[in-house]
């Protein structure tokens, strides 16, 4: 697995070759700096950290400040992990190095996208699990239209099962979208553009993998 970090700008639309109008998400992708290179023999597994956007140094650990310091850059506000980063892209991976979206993917290709769900709080069965409600809401009952329903028997097993569909926080998870493909990309704005949505809001942090 190989990829870049980016920030969710904001959707918009491109016309494709063939004249279809594709609705798109912008992304900011890169530039990332590599802040570790690590070795099966220092660290058990290789694999490839790459951080970005910038952070305040006041607000940064002594211990991150440290980390960062390193390989000769500024505190970041995410760190990400590339395990096969190096197969595909061994001549980029050097410490301190920026690695800029251009480099990385290119027009035409798929990725995949992750990111955290808009949260939507404590949330119903109807629209969290997509129950349906109670069927005839007009005849034999008044104060149940959109209540769970029965949970579990009472005598036996006595217990409500684990797993069981009910009200509750919904949203603010990872969430990975498969198969997006790139319409654009923008190297010397550093802007993706991917084809249909992403979760999560504007200005939240995305990762891209190939």
């Amino acid at each position: 697995m190989s990829g870049i970090i980016g920030k969710k700008i904001g959707m918009t639309s491109v016309y494709s070759a063939d004249g279809h109008n594709v609705a798109c998400t912008v992304i900011e992708a890169g530039p990332c700096v590599v802040t570790q290179v690590k070795e099966v023999e220092t660290d058990g597994y290789k694999s490839v950290q790459l951080a970005y956007d910038e952070r305040k140094p006041k607000n940064t650990t002594k211990a991150l400040t440290g980390h960062f310091s390193k390989a000769k850059t500024t505190p970041k506000k995410k760190v990400v992990e590339f395990r096969n980063f190096r197969e595909e892209f061994n001549h980029l991976v050097e410490l301190g190095k920026d690695i800029k979206v251009g480099e990385v993917f290119a027009e035409g290709e798929f990725l995949d996208a992750i990111g955290t769900s808009k949260g939507k709080g404590f949330q119903g069965v109807v629209k969290r699990h997509n129950f349906g409600g109670v069927g005839q809401a007009t005849h034999g009952q008044h104060n149940r239209l959109r209540a769970p329903g029965a949970i579990g028997a009472c005598s036996y097993p006595a217990r409500v099962f684990k797993g069981m569909k009910m009200a509750g926080r919904m949203g603010g998870r990872r969430v990975k979208v498969l198969n997006l493909k790139v319409m654009k990309v923008i190297p010397e704005k550093n802007l993706l553009l991917l084809s249909g949505s992403i979760p999560g809001s504007k200005n939240s942090y995305v990762v891209l993998e190939k």
